[in-house]
């Protein structure tokens, strides 16, 4: 990087910032064409003037309300992460449970799984967890399907009542999710399999009936 650049790349990336729209989230990556460290250090000085660190390395462009800070959602700020590590992520426990709306307690320190390193990551306050999760974990190719899957591994199978499968199944024909649904069923364990082709059968009998 020639010396004479640095206050015009500074400038540049003080651009970007203010054109971006409120609640992005930027880190020393965000501009790769400048070098990690360089950036590192303009987005710590530029939080004097215009965007705020919620968490090492990590900064928000963001403004302040009458109540408090205006911070993206948990599963934004995950995905956002998991991006700058080239890194998949996946909610679960009751986080996932709430984003299906099969809960509607908001985890406090969400937990997600990775394909990257585990970690503690502080924002704001919050703490959300990475944990280290087995490849299987990331072969489902569908995203509502994850997602089920892994609310219903929260739940557990012996858990599991009859309202709660209820809504699961619900959630399963609203977002049927044709592609790689074969293939998905494969990777997942035996009993919430069932669900899913119990739920595909139901759905096949109903469309005979109404046809």
């Amino acid at each position: 990087m020639e010396k004479t650049s640095k206050p015009k790349i500074r400038a540049n990336i003080a651009a970007e910032i203010e054109d971006a729209p409120n609640g992005t989230l930027f880190f020393s990556n965000s501009f790769p064409m400048f070098g990690d460290e360089y950036v590192g250090h303009v987005l710590s000085d530029l939080v004097a003037v215009g965007i705020r660190r919620i968490g090492r390395g990590v900064y928000l462009k963001t403004k302040a309300t009458r109540y408090g800070l205006v911070y993206p959602s948990v599963d934004e700020i995950a995905n956002a992460i998991a991006k700058r590590d080239g890194a998949e992520v996946l909610p679960t426990g009751a986080m996932a449970l709430n984003i299906l709306g099969l809960s509607t307690q908001v985890p406090l320190n969400p937990t997600f799984i990775t394909s990257g390193s585990a970690r503690v990551v502080e924002i704001g306050g919050r703490k959300i967890t990475f944990k280290r999760g087995v490849p299987r974990n990331f072969n489902i190719k569908g995203k509502k399907r994850s997602l089920i899957v892994q609310a219903l591994k929260a739940i557990g199978e012996k858990n599991l009542t009859e309202e709660d499968l209820a809504s699961v199944k619900s959630i399963i024909q609203k977002y049927p999710e044709p592609d790689n649904y074969n293939e998905d069923l494969k990777v997942m364990p035996v009993w919430i399999r069932r669900i899913f082709q119990k739920t595909d059968e139901s759905n096949r009998i109903w469309e005979v009936r109404t046809a």
